[in-house]
């Protein structure tokens, strides 16, 4: 009988411990769990700041025209600003030298110019990633001359040669303003390297030009088609050159259950309001019921 009361007591107890034991358990991980949801909001998601600073580089394909066309001879030295998120203040200086061989006459332009103005990154970037598609302005200013090198005499005939004259009589002083429309895309290929190209539409203002000779190219413009319009290509290396950074809508990693904007900004809509709301209400009632 003894012997019964005994082993009731020692089996009574280990039921007992295993049920401490396992509430203990219970409770350590509820403590954990709250402890580690804490530890994460008290940690920031990851920020990444907008850098600014000076892009200076190239214009490659002037470069490049300057070794396979043996009638052209120029470059072009492009850079740009970074005012805000999304504006940049740009600025081209070049030059520009092209024989040019028509029909009936060949002449030569020589000289520089230069453009200002500003362009607007279309594209939303996430998080250090720099890239632009982007539209902008610009206003050109150049100053130049021309040459007449030779022309031939107008003829109606065929049967008699028409040789080409050479007068070699040079225009200078001669200049031009105009404004373009640019649209383009830059990327970044290496570190605080960029590349990009992009397409211009021109259209001129004023300029000078002689009284017995039209200008037929301009140094920047390009050559000019009918109604004082013209058309311009770039492609362009360059090197960013970072002067500090800003926090000011810095892109952040979204945190869980939060959501973001592609600015980094929380989206507080009504529809994550409520479902908070629900969640702290759900977490609430299985408080009571435990």
């Amino acid at each position: 009988m003894q012997s019964k009361l005994i082993l009731t007591y020692i089996t009574s107890s280990i039921l007992v411990l295993f049920s401490v034991v396992g509430v203990a358990q219970e409770k350590s991980k509820d403590s954990k769990k709250e402890t580690e949801t804490a530890h994460m909001a008290t940690i920031a998601p990851p920020k990444y700041p907008q850098r600014y600073g000076l892009r200076v580089g190239a214009d490659l394909f002037r470069i490049t025209r300057s070794f396979y066309d043996k009638t052209y001879n120029g470059f072009e030295v492009v850079g740009d600003y970074r005012l805000t998120k999304k504006l940049f203040a740009v600025a081209e200086l070049g030059h520009d030298k092209l024989e040019k061989t028509e029909s009936t006459y060949g002449f030569t332009t020589n000289g520089t110019y230069l453009r200002i103005g500003v362009d607007y990154n279309l594209h939303e970037n996430w998080m250090d990633r720099e890239d632009m598609i982007y539209v902008g302005a610009r206003y050109g200013f150049a100053t130049f001359s021309q040459n007449l090198d030779w022309y031939k005499p107008y003829s109606t005939s065929d049967y008699f040669d028409n040789p080409a004259i050479p007068i070699n009589k040079k225009y200078s002083g001669l200049s031009a303003h105009w404004v373009e429309f640019v649209a383009g895309v830059k990327t970044r290929v290496f570190n605080n390297v960029f590349m990009g190209f992009s397409l211009r539409l021109t259209g001129l203002i004023t300029q000078k030009q002689p009284d017995d000779f039209e200008n037929l190219f301009i140094p920047g413009f390009n050559r000019k088609y009918s109604g004082a319009i013209g058309v311009g290509f770039n492609y362009s290396v360059s090197y960013f050159i970072p002067l500090y950074k800003s926090n000011k809508k810095a892109f952040t990693i979204p945190e869980k259950d939060t959501q973001y904007d592609l600015e980094g900004n929380k989206i507080e809509s009504e529809e994550l309001k409520m479902i908070q709301e629900n969640k702290q209400k759900a977490a609430a009632d299985q408080k009571q019921q435990g």
